[in-house]
């Protein structure tokens, strides 16, 4: 006899189709949808461009003084075309009488234009009929961008979405993307006899058929993780279903009591901070006295598919808190977070603070945002629809391919990830110069399906971490909570997590926030060792519940420093730290010393 409170299984209606089979049918299909557009949403670009269409027909105003720009731009290239074709003239004749030889290269008198761009640094663009070809793409640029912005009634993800398109589309077509309309590359292929055009060619293909292969690009043949980069001595003293424990052997007599944790961002191999020997900051810091620990997330598989931030938070941070007290036990931990490394120990550290949880000495972020309110132009790529799309993909492979991630932010910095590189290695044929942070950038990983989703959703759609809603073992956190000390870093030209949105760590706790500033991207800026040339840091202490500053009235009153700002914080973790003693044991009891670092997890493809 059926138990009247057992659900009834699904019924089919008259066509046979269950709700099951309906929701399988849809995901099938936006996945195929998201295989053939390459994860782009469709329904956003299409409902963007007439919303953008629809309120600039309405916009009589607008209209007009996109017309006036457009008349004003070519009255500016008539004049710039008059005067480079009489300066060519008179030059050509000057040199005629002086019996120069004339070539197709001989320049003109260089004239000053109304638009600069780094596409087009060099000199030769000066000359006609570069000249030309540049001012008016630039001026198109600078049209498109005035047409795709300010048009009133647009929503704005969809203005933004509009102008990052026209942006993408015109850069493509650059004269500096073309071999004849590039004079530094037709200068180049007359003075080789189109050598470097055939060394291109070759490049072309050897690249095109390592990715048919899925293979690594060249520049990981040259950096070996163990042996060239990842090489601090260390051992793995826990090994989860998600990340190893690496602890790094000391190099000093005394260290100090408190040991320090890295936690990175699962998007990369944790060897971003341990790169050559030179520019490693875990080696910095074992070599300034400090005892570090730094987790090795595992790269996630099919069979990791439902691994969600809460296991990221229990068996990374947690687990590594717990290893951590054995291991040095009675001392608190400085607890370091990188990137979404730094958003999830954000999200440990108000736990603890929840639930009396005393192990943290003070917590540091670099490049970790807290509040996703204006999270920059990665926010492009995540809405409902875009979301939508991800999911049905995600669900079939079980996790998110390292080439869906790298292709967004490929797209976010087109010029220097992409069309530089052609220019450079397929048109001037030269292949980039092999840097271990290059390497470190091609060995990409992969993210379960259920965490990033959960990531996207609850921090960049919802934004549940600032506004209290965000909950770990069924209860909310709040970042209020956190009452030691905050070390935030912040990168002047950061494309993934910018530096304003960064800051607004101070408007989430009251905690003492010494907010550092400095010099490079999401990357060079955190790598950033000291004897490092042309670097500067800006810093300011905001003491716990003190006033808030805006992000202007901050630049104003931060003090400028010449050099890398780890000097200033090893400094800050000396303040925070007691007297120096010996060093502890490598592992314990319950822990013990397994495999040399970097471990297994780093090796895993």
């Amino acid at each position: 006899m059926r138990d009247p409170n057992t659900p009834l299984p699904p019924q089919a209606g008259p066509l046979g189709i269950t709700e099951d089979a309906a929701n399988q049918l849809d995901q099938k299909a936006i996945a195929a949808i998201a295989q053939m557009t390459g994860g782009q949403s469709p329904t956003l670009n299409t409902m963007a461009l007439m919303d953008w269409v629809a309120h600039l027909s309405a916009s009589p105003g607008k209209q007009l003084l996109l017309l006036q720009k457009a008349v004003e731009n070519l009255q500016q290239l008539q004049r710039l075309a008059a005067e480079s074709t009489v300066n060519q003239v008179q030059n050509s004749v000057q040199q005629a009488a002086q019996g120069t030889r004339l070539t197709a290269m001989t320049p003109p008198a260089a004239l000053p234009t109304p638009i600069t761009d780094r596409r087009f640094s060099d000199p030769a663009w000066q000359q006609w009929p570069f000249n030309v070809m540049q001012q008016s793409f630039l001026m198109q640029e600078a049209w498109w961008d005035d047409a795709t912005s300010g048009v009133r009634g647009v929503d704005p993800h969809h203005a933004d979405w509009v102008s990052f398109t026209a942006r993408q589309w015109l850069g493509m077509m650059a004269p500096s993307n073309f071999a004849l309309t590039n004079p530094v590359v037709l200068k180049r292929t007359i003075e080789e006899n189109g050598a470097n055009l055939t060394r291109g060619v070759r490049y072309a293909l050897e690249d095109m058929q390592r990715k048919m292969r899925h293979e690594q690009p060249p520049i990981s043949d040259e950096f070996v993780v163990g042996r060239d980069v990842a090489t601090a001595k260390g051992k793995v003293v826990l090994r989860t279903h998600l990340m190893e424990l690496i602890q790094y052997s000391p190099t000093t007599k005394e260290v100090h009591p408190e040991p320090v944790l890295i936690v990175p961002a699962w998007i990369m191999k944790y060897y971003i901070l341990d790169l050559s020997p030179e520019n490693s900051m875990i080696q910095y810091l074992v070599n300034q006295g400090h005892t570090v620990f730094a987790i090795s997330w595992k790269n996630p598989g099919k069979a990791e598919h439902n691994m969600g931030m809460e296991d990221y938070l229990n068996e990374g941070f947690f687990a590594a808190m717990d290893a951590i007290s054995a291991i040095v036990p009675d001392q608190k931990v400085h607890a370091t977070g990188y990137c979404l490394g730094g958003t999830l120990l954000s999200i440990g550290a108000a736990t603890m603070a929840r639930d009396k949880d005393e192990r943290l000495a003070s917590m540091t972020l670099f490049a970790a945002q807290t509040d996703f309110s204006e999270p920059g132009e990665l926010a492009l790529f995540i809405d409902e629809s875009q979301l939508n799309l991800l999911q049905a993909q995600m669900a079939e492979r079980g996790f998110l391919d390292a080439s869906q991630m790298a292709g967004a932010f490929t797209w976010l910095r087109s010029y220097d990830l992409l069309w530089q590189r052609m220019v450079q290695e397929y048109l001037l044929g030269e292949r980039s110069r092999a840097m271990d942070l290059m390497a470190w950038n091609a060995d990409s990983t992969r993210m379960p399906a259920r965490m990033h989703t959960e990531y996207l959703s609850q921090m960049f759609l919802h934004n549940d971490l600032a506004r209290g809603r965000y909950l770990v073992n069924g209860r909310p956190v709040v970042l209020n909570d956190i009452r030691v000390p905050v070390y935030c870093v912040g990168t002047e030209s950061d494309h993934v997590a910018p530096w304003k949105s960064v800051y607004k760590i101070h408007l989430l706790t009251d905690a003492e926030v010494t907010f550092v500033l400095t010099k490079g991207g999401h990357n060079a800026g955190i790598v950033s060792e000291p004897g490092r040339a042309r670097r500067h840091y800006r810093v300011a202490t905001r003491p716990a519940f003190g006033s808030f500053q805006t992000t202007e009235e901050w630049m104003q009153n931060a003090e400028l420093h010449q050099g890398s700002w780890w000097e200033d914080w090893h400094a800050w973790l000396g303040k925070n730290s007691g007297a120096q003693q010996t060093p502890p044991s490598m592992g314990a009891k319950d822990y013990p010393a397994q495999e040399d670092a970097p471990g297994l997890y780093v090796l895993e493809r």
